[in-house]
């Protein structure tokens, strides 16, 4: 076979398997690779056939909330609204963390700076995550209930390291800092991706029910309920194609076209329908309410499973794209 032959056979296979943007980048890292189940449009998949029953377990007349904003809550005593996260290098000192589930963290020391951003701020008494991202090694931190020791050292309920290089899952069966075994900043509404006019990743949302299982890419449960019309850890929704949009802001166009190509993933029992993002002063929190108008029927269920192609891996199988899929 002549080497023009091989170029031409070699050029389709290599247009199926390249990915239709650059995956989305924080301080110069990949926020894992553009191929990664995160960072897939999933607006050309099937639906699943309990999307209904599922939409209805979580509520189909509830609204999004947006669980991020500008200020503090509660006003006077609280703290930023939504979950931040720090940045480091590679000189920043290592500490040592102790895991109350220390058989499903992964050992410390951490690169946790003295005065590390708390979900909720310093005195909060929710979830408590802390996200450090290391942007020489493009390793991502993540801590869930995390409390300094006294010393120089963490407390906490678990932790998970990621690189953000990597389609890496959690082992089988893990928790990290998200209860689905999930990282948790992927997942995040960034205010610079908003007024760049594109997010082009999945986001992350509660349900106050779960059933006790957990589909690829998730990795983990926190439930004993075993209903089928109970979703389960690393459902994957989308905002209905039909959905109109020209009604809301622009910034809030954004948000909702993601939602209809990426969707956002169940990472986490909580509220209904509450969507997670990064505390930023630049946002209009009144603006962001409009997604209080969008329900759960707008929403349905997809089915991921054809992108699988390793259940330990976050990698999606791109050559779905060959049908023009993307």
């Amino acid at each position: 076979m002549t080497r023009i032959a091989l170029i031409w056979i070699t050029l389709p296979l290599l247009l199926l398997t390249t990915p239709a943007q650059a995956a989305p980048v924080l301080a110069g890292c990949p926020v894992f690779p553009a191929d990664n189940i995160w960072n897939v449009r999933v607006d050309g998949l099937p639906v699943r056939t309990d999307s209904d029953t599922l939409i209805g377990t979580i509520g189909a007349s509830t609204g999004l909330h947006p669980d991020f904003g500008s200020g503090i809550w509660p006003p006077d005593t609280g703290g930023p609204i939504g979950i931040p996260y720090d940045l480091v290098d590679s000189a920043q000192p290592l500490v040592p963390v102790s895991f109350l589930y220390k058989d499903e963290s992964d050992p410390g020391p951490y690169p946790i700076p003295p005065n590390a951003r708390i979900e909720g701020g310093s005195d909060a008494t929710g979830d408590r995550h802390i996200l450090v991202i290391d942007t020489d090694d493009c390793l991502l931190y993540e801590l869930f209930d995390a409390r300094p020791d006294g010393s120089v050292g963490w407390d906490a309920g678990s932790g998970a390291v990621f690189d953000l290089l990597s389609h890496d899952l959690r082992p089988d069966g893990w928790t990290s800092a998200d209860a689905a075994g999930l990282a948790i900043l992927p997942g995040l509404v960034r205010y610079d991706e908003v007024a760049a006019g594109a997010i082009d990743h999945a986001l992350r949302f509660t349900a106050p029910q779960t059933r006790r299982e957990y589909i690829w890419p998730a990795r983990h449960f926190a439930s004993s309920l075993t209903g089928s019309q109970y979703p389960p850890m690393g459902l994957r929704v989308r905002l209905k194609a039909d959905f109109d949009t020209s009604g809301f802001s622009p910034e809030i166009q954004v948000i909702l076209e993601a939602l209809k190509r990426y969707g956002m993933m169940l990472s986490d029992n909580g509220s209904a329908w509450f969507i997670q993002g990064v505390p930023d002063e630049r946002w209009d929190n009144d603006m962001l309410h409009e997604l209080d108008l969008v329900t759960g029927a707008d929403f349905e269920a997809v089915d991921v499973s054809s992108l699988t192609v390793h259940p330990d891996s976050g990698l999606a199988n791109l050559m779905l794209f060959a049908d023009g899929f993307e």
